[in-house]
């Protein structure tokens, strides 16, 4: 086995030569009796995870708890081990996840767009360059006639009245991502704000906790902008504006313009998880993209962790249509490889590598989604 990637193994290979290799590499599979598995986190992927779990207790009779708290909430309980697995919108650096005996692998990709409460306006039919809404969040432009607005919104009839902010009071992976964002395109942020998953913002802001109350604030706020996770936007029926992305076109959120984001990010040339996919080149690339992550233990000491691995891996077997249900965006494939060989390095008590076999058995892959209501599968095995 000299010279053996497993990165190469699973970018290359098909499930029939994985069962019979994986057997030859690390011996019989152990059975656990846990019929659940507990995960808390990201109220951006709870959507994402609400979807993997109906279908695949339908498939293979095990269910899923998911407490939606917020990345930073899920992120402090898989540390703690509290939960079975943690998840999150900000990726772990791989010094952190060692440090905390933590596996870290991307799920899917969304986005986040700024939301808005304007009558008579369509979706996406108010324009807003990164630097416009950087001011807006630093409460410097604070109406919405403001001449900066309206010299890239002439034809856009706008209220006079003033901009009700509504922002996130707890710790979230969507800040973050937003935040980094406005870093890269408006110098003030970057160097008196920061990039950060909670703020303390100003008194006059609406701040709230979860994506589900910000949704629901900005809707029944005229006159409010927020920002949400996509699949928010697209469940709620939100307006949302256009943003000037870094190819100087103006963009709307969508799943097409997020794998774009995604194909010109490091996620594709170097395999690098934890780089961001803000502010990316690309004609159609949505400037404030972002993937979501789970964290497991490295070391399965109960038997959940490689329950674990097996929801997540059968949601990345199913990933198409489940993530197109849910409103995300599955991983490309070259990224699912390179998930694929962190979770073979899960070990059992004893040290010894048990998650490489575990995602070739054929159980955990389970049956069809088209067996458990009707869904095509999206993916060849």
């Amino acid at each position: 086995m000299r010279g053996f990637s497993v990165y190469h193994f699973f970018h290359q290979s098909k499930f029939s030569a994985l069962l019979g290799l994986a057997f030859l590499l690390v011996g019989v599979v152990p059975r656990v009796s846990a019929q659940s598995i507990a995960g808390a986190g990201s109220t951006a992927a709870a959507p994402i995870y609400k979807v993997w779990g109906e279908h695949y207790q339908q498939a293979l009779g095990k269910t899923l708890q998911y407490d939606a708290v917020g990345s930073g909430e899920g992120t402090k309980r898989i540390k703690a081990r509290s939960v079975d697995f943690g998840a999150t919108d900000i990726a772990m650096s791989p010094a952190e996840a060692q440090q905390h005996g933590l596996i870290v692998v991307p799920t899917v990709v969304t986005g986040v767009a700024p939301i808005i409460n304007l009558a008579n306006l369509a979706p996406g039919q108010l324009r807003l360059t990164g630097d416009l809404l950087a001011k807006i969040f630093l409460g410097e432009i604070t109406q919405w006639q403001d001449p900066a607005i309206k010299r890239l919104n002439p034809i856009v009839k706008l209220p006079a009245q003033p901009i009700k902010v509504v922002v996130r009071a707890d710790g979230s992976g969507t800040t973050y991502h937003f935040t980094d964002y406005l870093g890269k395109v408006n110098e003030t942020w970057k160097t008196t704000k920061g990039v950060k998953n909670k703020y303390d913002w100003p008194p006059e802001f609406i701040a709230v906790k979860g994506s589900s109350e910000v949704a629901k604030t900005v809707a029944s706020t005229p006159g409010s902008i927020g920002y949400v996770d996509f699949n928010y936007v697209q469940e709620n029926k939100l307006n949302y504006a256009q943003l000037q992305n870094l190819n100087g076109k103006f963009v709307e959120p969508s799943l097409e313009n997020f794998r774009e984001a995604v194909a010109n990010s490091e996620w594709i040339s170097r395999g690098n998880f934890v780089a961001s996919l803000t502010n990316l080149k690309g004609l159609k690339s949505w400037p404030i993209t972002m993937g979501t992550f789970i964290a497991l233990p490295r070391q399965d000491q109960t038997g959940k962790a490689l329950e674990v691995l097996r929801f997540i891996t059968w949601g990345y077997l199913h990933g198409d249509t489940l993530a197109k249900q849910a409103k995300f965006v599955a991983l490309p494939d070259l990224v699912q490889a390179r998930a694929y060989a962190e979770l073979a390095k899960l070990v059992d008590r004893q040290g010894q590598l048990i998650g490489l076999q575990v995602i070739a058995n054929p159980e955990t892959r389970g049956l069809k989604l088209s067996q458990v209501g009707g869904i095509p599968t999206s993916r060849s095995n």
